[in-house]
C-alpha cells in the first residue's frame, strides 16, 4: 500500500511539473495589417507584455482564397497531434471564412474557402472566426459573426447601416467534414468577436456589444456555459474602458486571465486582466504589439516552434 501511494505522489508531481511547464511556454500572437492585404503576421512574447514580430515583420503566407482575397483575424488553435489550424475573414461581404493548417507555422496546407453560410440567402459578411479545440469532445468549434437579411428585425436599426450581427458557429473533428452552421449566440442585441476559453470546470466567452444606437456599446463582456457549444448565460457587463474595442484575445499568464483586444478608433492594442473574471484591471499601458498590429490570436507554443520561426531572419 505504501508503494501504491508513492506512485500517486510521484505521479501528481510529474503532471503538475508538466502544466507548469506548459503555462511557461513562449506566447505566440497571430494578426493583420492595414486592409489584411498580405496575409499572416506573426509576433512571440515570453511574458505576456511585450510582443515583438516574426520574419522582420513580413507575412509568413498571402491570402489566395475567398470572396476578396484577404486574411483579416487569423485565429489559430493547435489540434492534439501538434497541428495548427488558421481560420480568418477573407472579405467584408462574403459567405466563406478561410482555412489553412501547418505543422509549424512555416509550411502551410493549400488554403480552402469553407462555405459555411448558404448562397442567395441575404447572407451580408462572415466576420472574425475564432477557432478553439473543444478537448473533452475532441473537436473544434469555429465561431464568428453575421448579419442576414430578415433576421432579428427587433435590432435592425441599432446597428451600422442594416448590418444586424450575431453569433454562429459549426464544429469539427477534422475540417473535412463540417458541421452544420448553427445560431451560436443571440442576447437580444447585436454581437460580434466572439472568442472561447476554459477555465476551471466551465467556459467563458468574451464577445464584443456592436450595438450603435441609440447608445453606443462597443465594449467587450463575458458570458458562461458549461459546454465550449452553450448555451450561454449571463454576462458581466463591460469589462473594457470608455473607448471602442473589438477582437479579443484570452490568455491564461500565471494567475491571471489576460484578455488583448483591437482599440481599434485609437489604432493600437490594449489589455485587461483578471484573477476571477470579475475584477478586471486595465493593463494596456503595460503591454507592447507591433506596429499596425490588428485583430488575432495569443497561443502558446513548444519552444522548438519559436526557434525555426527566429531563424527565417537569421
Amino acid at each position: 500500500m505504501r508503494g501504491h501511494w508513492l506512485l500517486v505522489v510521484l505521479a501528481v508531481c510529474v503532471l503538475g511539473s508538466v502544466a507548469q511547464a506548459a503555462d511557461d511556454r513562449p506566447i505566440l500572437f497571430s494578426y493583420f495589417v492595414g486592409n489584411g492585404e498580405d496575409g499572416l503576421h506573426l509576433a512571440w512574447s515570453e511574458d505576456g507584455h511585450t510582443f515583438r514580430a516574426l520574419n522582420d515583420g513580413k507575412p509568413l503566407i498571402a491570402p489566395k482564397v475567398g470572396e476578396s482575397s484577404l486574411m483579416r483575424d487569423p485565429s489559430i488553435a493547435q489540434g492534439p497531434d501538434g497541428t495548427f489550424h488558421m481560420v480568418w475573414t477573407t472579405g467584408w461581404k462574403a459567405n466563406t471564412i478561410g482555412y489553412a493548417h501547418s505543422k509549424d507555422l512555416i509550411h502551410w496546407s493549400e488554403q480552402r474557402a469553407l462555405q459555411v453560410m448558404p448562397k442567395g440567402e441575404g447572407v451580408r459578411n462572415c466576420w472574425a472566426p475564432e477557432v478553439f479545440y473543444d478537448e473533452p469532445n475532441k473537436r473544434f468549434v469555429v465561431v464568428w459573426a453575421s448579419s442576414v437579411a430578415g433576421r432579428f428585425p427587433e435590432t435592425l436599426d441599432e446597428g451600422h447601416h442594416d448590418y444586424n450581427h450575431r453569433l454562429y458557429a459549426f464544429t469539427t473533428k477534422d475540417f473535412r467534414d463540417i458541421g452544420e452552421t448553427d445560431l451560436f449566440y443571440n442576447p437580444g442585441f447585436q454581437v460580434i468577436d466572439g472568442a472561447i476559453f476554459r477555465t476551471g470546470d466551465r467556459y467563458a466567452m468574451v464577445v464584443k456589444d456592436e450595438t450603435l444606437k441609440p447608445v453606443p456599446g462597443k465594449y467587450l463582456f463575458l458570458t458562461f456555459s458549461d459546454s465550449a457549444t452553450g448555451p450561454w448565460t449571463g454576462t458581466t457587463g463591460r469589462i473594457t474602458g470608455d473607448y471602442w474595442a473589438e477582437g479579443p484575445s484570452p490568455m491564461k499568464i500565471g494567475e491571471w486571465w489576460y484578455i488583448y483586444f483591437d482599440k481599434y478608433r485609437k489604432d493600437k492594442f490594449g489589455a485587461v486582466r483578471s484573477k476571477d473574471l470579475k475584477n478586471w484591471q486595465d493593463v494596456s499601458e503595460k503591454v507592447k504589439f507591433p506596429e499596425g498590429t490588428r485583430h488575432g490570436t495569443a497561443f502558446r507554443v513548444q519552444p522548438e516552434v519559436l526557434k525555426k520561426l527566429k531563424e527565417l531572419t537569421q
